[in-house]
């Protein structure tokens, strides 16, 4: 009985070590920015996915505000994929101040968000944005 005890206690030491010493799956990449007064249109710096994980594409805003008494509700961003002729159009997202994601794995490329749409105000200001892919 004290042997199977002391072999149980064994194991669940060497799978918490085990566990503890796990890497963690992170994103390819991530980069983090401000928008200072945007306008319909106006595009993000590019990045560069080279498909080496599964993880989605996001891109998040906190401290969103806008030109107007209305303040901020929604935003509109269409994520693009930087192509030879006419740039891929890879869906849009509204964005509340939040997190908007593109759902799967993007194929390898150069990727950018533009701002499609605001809901009230003509300028958009981020304290930050995040984007990780």
């Amino acid at each position: 009985m004290r042997a199977s005890r002391r072999a149980a206690g064994i194991i669940a030491s060497a799978i918490a070590l085990g566990s503890i010493g796990a890497i963690p799956a992170h994103a390819e990449g991530s980069r983090t920015s401000y928008i200072s007064g945007w306008h319909i249109n106006n595009e993000s710096q590019r990045w560069t996915d080279n498909n080496t994980d599964a993880v989605s594409t996001a891109v998040a805003f906190s401290g969103c505000s806008t030109d107007t008494d209305n303040g901020f509700n929604d935003s509109q961003l269409t994520l693009w994929k930087d192509v030879f002729g006419p740039d891929e159009n890879h869906g849009s997202r509204a964005n509340f101040c939040n997190t908007s994601t593109w759902g799967g794995r993007q194929s390898a490329g150069d990727y950018y968000f533009s701002l499609t749409s605001l809901t009230y105000g003509e300028t958009l200001h981020v304290k930050k944005v995040s984007i990780r892919y």
